[in-house]
């Protein structure tokens, strides 16, 4: 579903993002990207709709057998729904109906269609009754749903997250993390929340420095205390207390 082959990014003020970063994300799967700050995650995740425009990138990527190109960009990003991490950056309208419409219309749907999605997409996050409410008066994880309901109106095939559970709290975090699980798309989510990740993904990408640097099985990845503290990340608590039922690093691949 996911292709991405030698991709290499550098911003125009000379800061390299991505360094020859290569992997593939079958249909179905949901997969963590995780690594410290400045390790190029939001950079990935933006390239897999244009955000930071095509062909400024060195590289390929294509989803679903389609090119990430100026000529697919419009097909591109109906395939590919992305959250941003701050919810604020993704509402404008008025109300959360309009919020939520504002895709399907832009595909050229009917009215009807719209209202259709609308509903069905409110009630997917649990968020029925919010059609008439506005935007901004609502709670992080609130205004996250509506984000999510907006994005999934869009039918798109893959679902790019860029760290979904921050500032949330427990109860948020649960509900979110149950949310996510819900909806049947290819997902690539970037967190720093390990935990999470190890809830919802059966594998894991490790990015720093812009380079891939590892990739493998959840467990095998996350419960490797030494590859993740030379990444500036750390081994989940959980894995401390549970055993990874034979699982071993050795499974993974890494550069």
């Amino acid at each position: 579903m996911i292709v991405v082959e030698h991709l290499s990014f550098t911003y125009p003020d000379g800061r390299v993002a991505l360094r020859d970063v290569s992997f593939r994300v079958n249909r179905g799967e949901t997969v963590g990207l995780v690594g410290p700050n400045g390790a190029g995650k939001s950079t990935l995740l933006w390239h897999l709709n244009g955000l930071l425009g095509v062909p400024r990138h060195q590289g390929s990527l294509a989803i679903n057998g389609l090119p990430v190109d100026a000529d697919h960009l419009p097909e591109i990003r109906r395939r590919v729904g992305l959250l941003f991490q701050d919810p604020d950056d993704q509402l404008f309208s008025a109300t959360v109906r309009e919020d939520v419409a504002f895709g399907p219309q832009q595909l050229g749907l009917s009215e009807g269609e719209v209202d259709r999605r609308v509903t069905e997409a409110l009630a997917a996050v649990k968020l029925a009754d919010f059609e008439s409410r506005v935007p901004y008066h609502l709670s992080l994880g609130e205004k996250r749903r509506v984000c999510l309901a907006g994005v999934w109106a869009c039918r798109p095939e893959v679902l790019v997250f860029d760290e979904p559970t921050a500032n949330f709290d427990p109860r948020g975090r649960r509900e979110f993390i149950e949310l996510c699980r819900s909806l049947s798309a290819t997902k690539l989510i970037a967190s720093h929340d390990l935990e999470m990740v190890l809830a919802l993904c059966s594998r894991v990408l490790v990015l720093d420095g812009g380079k891939r640097v590892a990739d493998g099985e959840a467990r095998a990845i996350l419960g490797d205390e030494p590859l993740m503290l030379a990444h500036g990340l750390e081994k989940p608590h959980s894995l401390f207390h549970q055993h990874p039922h034979g699982v071993s690093a050795r499974t993974a691949s890494f550069e």
